[in-house]
């Protein structure tokens, strides 16, 4: 059986870190796509204020299947 599948890119910013931008990418994408499979980290950003990290941003490639 073969599937097709798409990819979609999202952008996440979390005040937290590079983790967590991922995963509330991926469960923000989760929620309006369907069968979603896996996500590719594109880019990784930080934000800086005075010499300290401010925030954390990652360009995120979502794939999802698409249904038959």
């Amino acid at each position: 059986m073969s599937s097709v599948a798409r990819v979609t890119t999202i952008t996440v910013r979390s005040e937290t870190s590079f983790e967590d931008a991922v995963a509330t990418g991926v469960a923000r994408a989760a929620q309006t796509l369907r069968n979603v499979s896996g996500a590719w980290v594109k880019e990784q950003k930080v934000e800086v204020a005075d010499g300290k990290i401010t925030a954390w941003s990652v360009t995120l490639e979502v794939s999802f299947v698409l249904d038959d």
